[in-house]
């Protein structure tokens, strides 16, 4: 049996024959993990990779790997097995994942209630996160915080450590089914150590946290700043701890089990209320659900906070904020950090939107700047936001001293970390949300 303490909760029975014959071998699969499965970061070799956040030596008994090229570290046999899996189904994503969940649903029916009713957006996330996660199992600095996340994520799906099994089985059945070039015995032992390591981790994480899977709110307030952009304020039915800058994800009684990411608007209350900035999108359930349909009284769930774009009060370094569209909710509750701890760092906020009226929350910024000598607000409004706010960032400045915080569309924050590292921020001064989570915002 392969040696991990969630093994030998719930075992694998469908898997390859050849899966099983080595796991009764006794083989020690642990890639870099203890006997336990438990991850042992210092062991896993590193290797240079930045992932969404998301939103920042080598194994026991094994000499260390020479790096190749620029002082990239050379990657592991298992790591390289794994990326030529990825690179041959890539052209075919789609029909991996339609696989990957007919497995699951037809060998484990019990779990499709853990799944919205309509796939239309959720079919891509599971397999995406696990196949990321694989991609980068060299990677633990980044990786197991990455899956720490995943895992208390995943308690408010009703996850349990008897469901992973079943999504590991349907995870090798589908990469077998597809990738025949580059599929063998030895792929899918790299594969199935790889998901061993993954899973430990998620559940050891989820089994570690004393805080609660979901939080019942109720929605006290409602206000519509534009047809299509509203606030809502929530008081949790118990409290509910989070830091400035960071975000949740929320589901609607509307929309059973389906879930997007909103940061919270204000920094943490003396009420303990929440406020979120929310704007209808085209074809979102949740969005519009929130925007048009929510009204004092109704009752969301919340999952837990995440998200790492909170400021570091080790330091007195100025801080650069960028907020497009809606972005602007959890710089503002950065401003508010700020000033509630009492500090006079400059901090410099560029609010972006497509025409002055989508400037919703301009009349609170510009009351905070009258309030604080320290803080400036620069309206920016133009067609293109992933361009317009970047560039307007470099006719000022010089901004090389200071931390740099964006929130808005994915491609308003991809492009301006290019833009900010141009002006000469470096990457580790650069906070902003998972990419890819917040693909899922919009919704």
């Amino acid at each position: 049996m392969l040696r991990g303490k969630w093994v030998r909760n719930a075992e694998f029975l469908h898997f390859p024959a050849g899966v099983r014959a080595g796991w009764h071998a006794g083989k020690p699969w642990n890639h870099g993990f203890t006997d336990r499965g438990v991850c042992r970061p210092t062991e896993m070799l590193e290797a240079r990779h930045r992932m969404d956040a998301p939103p920042t030596g080598s194994a026991g008994g094994r000499p260390p790997r020479i790096p190749s090229g620029a002082g990239t570290p050379e990657p592991s046999p298992d790591a390289v097995l794994i990326r030529r899996t990825l690179a041959e189904i890539a052209p075919i994503a789609d029909r991996v994942t339609s696989y990957f969940y007919a497995l699951v649903f037809i060998n484990h029916p019990e779990l499709r209630s853990l799944f919205p009713a309509a796939m239309d957006v959720q079919r891509d996330r599971l397999l995406k996160a696990l196949l990321t996660a694989a991609e980068h199992i060299d990677n633990p600095d980044v990786l197991v915080p990455y899956l720490r996340r995943l895992g208390t994520g995943h308690r408010k799906y009703g996850t349990q450590p008897a469901h992973y099994p079943a999504v590991g089985e349907a995870l090798i059945g589908a990469l077998a089914r597809y990738a025949d070039a580059s599929w063998g015995p030895e792929a899918e032992a790299a594969w199935v150590r790889a998901y061993t390591a993954i899973s430990q981790v998620m559940i050891d994480a989820a089994a570690a946290d004393a805080a609660p899977a979901w939080w019942h709110a109720e929605v006290v307030s409602h206000e519509l700043r534009t047809s299509d952009i509203a606030v809502l304020t929530v008081r949790p039915d118990q409290p509910y701890p989070f830091l400035a800058g960071q975000y949740t994800s929320l589901e609607t009684p509307w929309w059973p089990r389906v879930w997007r990411h909103y940061s919270f608007a204000s920094a943490p209350r003396a009420d303990g209320l929440l406020s979120f900035h929310v704007k209808a999108v085209p074809a979102g359930w949740v969005s519009n659900a929130l925007v048009r349909h929510a009204r004092p009284g109704d009752v969301l769930r919340l999952g837990p906070p995440a998200g790492s774009m909170v400021v570091d009060h080790t330091t007195d370094n100025g801080m650069l904020c960028l907020g497009g569209g809606t972005g602007i909710a959890p710089i503002k509750a950065l401003i508010e950090d700020v000033a509630e701890h009492g500090e006079r760092r400059p901090v410099e906020v560029f609010f972006g939107a497509r025409s002055d009226g989508d400037l919703y929350d301009k009349d609170t910024l510009l009351g905070l700047q009258r309030s604080h000598p320290w803080l400036s607000v620069r309206p920016v409004v133009g067609d293109g936001l992933a361009g317009q706010l970047p560039q307007a960032i470099g006719e000022h400045g010089p901004w090389s001293s200071y931390d740099a915080f964006i929130s808005g569309p994915p491609a308003m924050i991809r492009s301006g970390v290019d833009e900010l590292k141009r002006i000469g921020i470096p990457d580790e001064r650069i906070r902003h949300d998972a990419v890819e989570e917040l693909a899922g915002v919009a919704g």
